[in-house]
């Protein structure tokens, strides 16, 4: 298995490993979760299971993926997860916090708005399983699109096209998977643009917290996750609340996507991208 794995890694051209990588994965979480239906896994289950045997096959071919196309030994220093050390959690703990209060500070812009324009009635509903929900969302999918997007993906970029190109192409790729096409093309575009900014955003925070992942992951977790509780649990946003506000996605609304969302996205880039250059470190 590792000999079959060192030839994928080293195939030619190099992009060739990194196109196919994840979507070999998937290919190969979505059969085993096929297999475990005989053994009494429901075939509504296939999908998620399918998602989470993919993650893992993930996080196991890691070391040797760093090892042998970046040359470095110390994995989870390179994706951004860990450096070892209590001063290292202490610091990984007050990123994820900065990170999630980000996101609070903007879903409690729209949805302020959205209450006071009348486009939403607080109900204030909440119980333990909607918190574990969160919770998961939030640890969960934060946790693994990160280590992803903005520890494996842009890595790869960097080693291929540089830091300042991969920075901008790492947030085209997670735009482009994230996006629904279904949308008509205004609302597509808008939230083409959002997940874009969204992608620099979490990008910038990884480079303002040398090189820790904490910090995106709070962030990105945190919207996720408040949104869901917002959206489920605390208020009733009305239907017929303009796009500009709460998003693109009709019956499930993507704020991100808005007019309101991108202004404040962009403004949170800005002030990271001065903030970085004060220090003489943005990426260049």
């Amino acid at each position: 298995m590792i000999r079959l794995l060192d030839r994928f890694l080293l195939l030619q051209p190099r992009w060739l490993s990194t196109i196919l990588f994840i979507p070999l994965l998937y290919a190969l979480g979505w059969l085993a979760a096929m297999l475990l239906t005989v053994l009494g896994l429901p075939y509504n289950a296939v999908s998620l299971t399918g998602t989470v045997l993919s993650f893992v096959l993930f996080v196991l071919a890691m070391p040797r993926w760093a090892a042998k196309r970046w040359s470095v030994t110390r994995t989870w220093t390179a994706l951004g997860i860990c450096n070892g050390g209590l001063n290292d959690r202490r610091s990984s703990a007050v990123g994820f916090l900065q990170g999630l209060l980000i996101a609070t500070g903007l879903l409690t812009i729209i949805t302020t708005l959205a209450l006071i324009g009348g486009w939403g009635q607080w109900l204030g509903n909440l119980d333990i399983r909607s918190l574990l929900n969160a919770l998961l969302l939030c640890f969960g999918v934060g946790l693994a699109e990160e280590l992803i997007f903005r520890g494996w993906l842009w890595a790869e970029l960097n080693q291929s096209i540089g830091a300042a190109r991969g920075f901008i192409a790492q947030a085209v790729v997670f735009s482009l998977v994230h996006t629904r096409f279904n949308l008509n093309l205004p609302e597509m575009l808008g939230l083409l643009l959002g997940l874009f900014l969204l992608g620099l955003l979490l990008a910038t925070l990884r480079h303002l917290h040398d090189g820790s992942l904490w910090g995106s992951i709070g962030l990105h977790g945190g919207l996720i996750a408040i949104w869901f509780l917002l959206d489920q649990n605390l208020v009733d946003f009305s239907r017929n609340a303009p796009w500009w506000l709460l998003g693109p996605g009709g019956n499930h609304p993507n704020p991100i996507g808005g007019l309101t969302g991108l202004i404040l996205l962009a403004t949170l880039l800005r002030i990271g991208k001065s903030k970085a250059k004060k220090t003489n470190e943005y990426i260049r």
